[in-house]
């Protein structure tokens, strides 16, 4: 579990500080474990995501970073089509899902004596690792684009990281964090597979949350694409060890403005072609021009049976009202599951007796001001 492997080319090697993909140019994955999970030893456990500590790659207990994070609820919510239940993602330290991988991510870097990190991006991600490199005592440094959330700038830099601001869009900010990775080391929450490894414990906790079984479907927002490969992830590892029957639909949502997962599925490519965005989004966590992971979200998406679609910027709208209405308040890019639903429920995608989660993966705190904005200019 301390070595690399990468899926596209078979090659295993050890960890080094200053490379993040294999020679191929593709990410690292992890080799899955082969310690099983005892549903009766964890029900003994502190309710956190290291309940499931077999599962998770970490050899020395005492290297764990951790606020007690995990066990997020799962609740009911009104829907017409089918029994609908929220996972309430954002429920977390930072605000966001993404302290799920940041938890692990930083016990690997504390277990490996690392002492600097660098990370790239869009906001949620970036606080995350700013946290939990604090709670660890490593050196951090953040790469965003200028245009990111003044709440999440202010979120990181409180925390003691390094914020270095990039103009221009996404894309552009990966490519200023890549020199720093000649040096140090690279906590990306999209190509670093520890991260990931902490992100497939929302399957782990759906499933008990579930009396270990899985829901039909589960919908979540689709960016570079960790929680859905998270949740792909898990559910399989769970499969595998004859805790659940079946595989749970993924189903994706991406913005209108940027969607090229979208565009992939329906076109049936082998890998995401690049998609510039057509336009600026509320749902600024999900525009991602390509996935560095392509192809495994498309793995992911066949092995599931699973469907993408999108959402207007009124639907976004719609859809942050409407979890208002029920006492959520989430950022614009957790609100893209509720039309969502629509959606899937139209193309016969979702059944009415179906069982279904959506994942609200992001806190409306760290986006007041947009909110303010858009609501008050209605």
């Amino acid at each position: 579990m301390t070595d690399y492997f990468c899926q596209a080319c078979g090659q295993s090697r050890p960890i080094e500080v200053n490379r993040y993909c294999c020679d191929c140019g593709q990410p690292f994955s992890l080799l899955p474990t082969t310690s099983l999970l005892s549903p009766s030893k964890i029900a003994q456990r502190l309710p956190t995501l290291w309940r499931y500590r077999e599962a998770l790659p970490i050899s020395d207990p005492e290297s764990v970073v951790t606020f007690g994070e995990g066990m997020t609820p799962l609740i009911h919510t009104k829907s017409d089509y089918c029994d609908h239940r929220l996972k309430l993602d954002f429920i977390f330290p930072t605000g966001s899902y993404k302290d799920r991988g940041a938890s692990v991510l930083l016990s690997k870097v504390r277990e490996l004596g690392i002492t600097r990190v660098v990370e790239d991006s869009s906001g949620n991600a970036g606080a995350a690792i700013a946290a939990y490199s604090a709670k660890a005592g490593v050196d951090c440094t953040i790469y965003c684009p200028e245009k990111t959330s003044a709440g999440k700038l202010t979120q990181i830099s409180l925390y003691g990281a390094d914020l270095q601001l990039v103009p221009g869009n996404r894309a552009q900010t990966t490519l200023a964090v890549l020199a720093a990775t000649a040096t140090t080391f690279y906590a990306s929450h999209n190509w670093n597979p520890f991260f990931l490894a902490g992100v497939q414990t929302v399957a782990f906790e759906i499933a008990e949350q579930l009396g270990w079984t899985a829901p039909d479907a589960i919908i979540c927002p689709v960016g570079f694409g960790s929680i859905y490969l998270g949740l792909h992830l898990g559910f399989r590892q769970l499969q595998q060890q004859g805790l659940i029957e079946k595989l749970p639909r993924l189903l994706g949502v991406q913005s209108e403005a940027c969607c090229p997962i979208f565009r992939a599925d329906a076109d049936n490519q082998t890998e995401i072609e690049p998609m510039k965005a057509r336009r600026e989004t509320l749902a600024e966590g999900i525009t991602s021009e390509r996935p560095v992971r392509d192809r495994m979200i498309l793995t992911a998406i066949r092995e599931t049976k699973g469907a993408f679609t999108t959402v207007s910027e009124a639907e976004i709208k719609t859809g942050l009202a409407t979890l208002a209405r029920e006492g959520i308040y989430v950022e614009p890019t957790s609100a893209v599951v509720v039309k969502a639903l629509d959606h899937f429920v139209a193309n016969d995608v979702v059944d009415k007796d179906q069982l279904v989660v959506s994942i609200l993966t992001g806190s409306g705190l760290k986006a007041t001001e947009k909110l303010t904005q858009l609501f008050e200019a209605s």
